[in-house]
């Protein structure tokens, strides 16, 4: 499935935060938002998921309003890791997990085989296998990502939403975590900080500069040392990575 997002404006906390952005997910590949802190990508995510509602504009799937969905509906296409979220869940890996079948289920229904297997094969696809019985609140920063990210994985999405999903994550894991995407080839809406890490995962990437979209297109076309000193205000030279071939963004620490 594809996700549109047609002049979508967006306030938050009375201030405008996106403003006319237009861009595309498309169906099967991972799209990337990349910009400085405060540009509006989460802000923007957050709409595609539904937390917030657009002042004028849409977020279409497929060529339907998410809006006019109902939410049980929506739940099942559309599956998001955000950066805030509810960390004080008493209760088991496992049952968080499970949560993810919540738009399936209707009243009081419990789980059945199907859940169940759904629920494993997304802990082991986290690695997290071996942490099912375990308190979500024991877990570290990195092992609970993990294990919202296997949650959103039971939802069975046709999109994932991911802002930052590889916050708290050790090099290992985010290397993991960034190759099981590309496996899974869902449509996939993604922001990084990492600009290494959007041009090697990323088919698509669209930048955002105070609330607009100011450049899209394939990481190797998009990333140049130009927009480096633009949209990011840093000196940098753009290289091809030794190993993978992948455009390699090296920084100039020594200064603006």
């Amino acid at each position: 499935m594809k996700i549109d997002i047609d002049d979508l404006h967006v306030a938050y906390a009375g201030r405008t935060v996106v403003a006319g952005a237009h861009l595309i997910a498309a169906a099967g590949e991972i799209t990337g938002l990349v910009g400085p802190n405060g540009s509006g990508k989460s802000t923007l995510l957050r709409t595609v998921y539904r937390h917030l509602r657009p002042v004028a504009g849409r977020v279409l799937l497929d060529g339907t309003d998410i809006r006019t969905m109902p939410a049980r509906q929506s739940a099942r296409h559309i599956a998001a890791l955000p950066q805030e979220r509810d960390s004080d869940f008493e209760l088991t890996v496992r049952e968080v997990v499970a949560m993810g079948r919540t738009p399936y289920k209707r009243g009081f229904a419990g789980e059945d085989a199907t859940d169940r297997d759904i629920v494993a094969r997304a802990l082991r696809d986290v690695g997290m296998d071996g942490y099912a019985g375990r308190r979500f609140t024991a877990l570290s920063g990195g092992e609970r990502q993990r294990a919202l990210l296997a949650r959103a994985f039971t939802q069975q999405p046709d999109v994932l939403v991911l802002d930052e999903p590889t916050n708290h994550l050790d090099i290992r894991h985010q290397i993991e975590l960034l190759a099981l995407l590309r496996t899974q080839r869902r449509t996939t809406l993604v922001s990084l900080h990492d600009l290494n890490a959007a041009a090697s995962v990323c088919d698509r990437l669209h930048v955002l500069h105070a609330g607009t979209v100011v450049a899209s297109g394939p990481p190797r076309e998009v990333l140049t040392p130009e927009l480096m000193a633009e949209v990011f205000g840093v000196r940098a030279a753009v290289v091809g990575h030794p190993l993978t071939g992948d455009p390699l963004i090296a920084f100039d620490h020594r200064g603006p």
